[in-house]
């Protein structure tokens, strides 16, 4: 059997969502789960460091661990460094783009909020989508970075504050015409893992989508017809930093199938 695993990567612990989708889909995956401790978060960083560290480090990783396809499970790393480290990799490379065509299709008010990083809501990219698949509807943009600390001060295990998802959402629902939106983009892979707080702290009732079913799906699509082990045994979390902290991550690791960690 074709024991290679598929390689997710992200900042941080976000990418977990679209983990969480693709083992739902593909349950005999064998997976390492890559978080680049040393450089989070990405969402504030420029998009020079991100477009130089990004390629360089992928490359290192596909040289350990030889997956058969990468998953860059982070919308600020895709948006910024998907088509370099395509180019230097030999192996299929899977991106996460913020999920504005399916909030199109969905949308009534045709009034669509994007919840993503700073630096993910300001790139040309969003721009395109916008204009290609939601020319009829008014998109509005918000950047937290505060929101993935939320997110990754949830899976360890610490309890955080709904008046602080509020004010984050404030940031779509005060603009001019902020009170039509009726469909939010979480443009972060981070954002789903607080999806709860979110909808518990919207104005008013919100649809909340993201990119990870369809990042499933393809990954499905690139990897039809191969063999794969008979069970996906026990994945790996890596990490590109050594911290204490990453043992509170432990039990949130152990749900998405991450038993073994290690540092890079």
């Amino acid at each position: 059997m074709d024991a290679r695993p598929v390689l997710f990567f992200d900042s941080g612990i976000g990418g977990l969502s679209v983990l969480g989708a693709a083992r739902a889909l593909l349950p005999r995956m064998p997976v390492v789960y890559v978080a680049d401790s040393a450089g989070f978060p990405y969402g504030t960083k420029s998009e020079a460091e991100i477009a130089a560290r990004v390629p360089a480090l992928l490359g290192r990783l596909a040289e350990r661990y030889r997956p058969r396809l990468i998953v860059i499970a982070c919308n600020t790393a895709s948006t910024i460094a998907l088509a370099a480290v395509r180019e230097a990799l030999d192996v299929p490379v899977v991106g996460t783009v913020p999920a504005i065509r399916p909030a199109a299709l969905v949308s009534k008010t045709r009034v669509i909020g994007v919840l993503g990083t700073n630096a993910t809501v300001r790139q040309p990219y969003v721009d395109d989508l916008a204009a290609r698949f939601a020319s009829d509807c008014t998109v509005l943009r918000h950047g937290s970075a505060e929101l993935v600390e939320l997110a990754e001060a949830k899976l360890h295990g610490h309890a955080t504050d709904p008046a602080r998802y509020a004010a984050i959402l404030d940031g779509l629902f005060g603009q001019p015409g902020g009170e039509r939106i009726d469909t939010i983009v979480n443009a972060c892979t981070h954002f789903p893992l607080v999806a709860d707080e979110l909808a518990a702290a919207a104005r008013h009732p919100v649809t909340f989508v993201d990119g990870s079913a369809g990042i499933a799906r393809r990954i499905a699509f690139l990897t039809a017809g191969q063999d794969w082990p008979d069970a996906a045994g026990d994945g790996r979390a890596v990490f590109t930093a050594s911290d204490a902290s990453t043992d509170a991550l432990a039990p949130a690791l152990a749900r998405f199938g991450l038993a073994r960690r290690e540092t890079l």
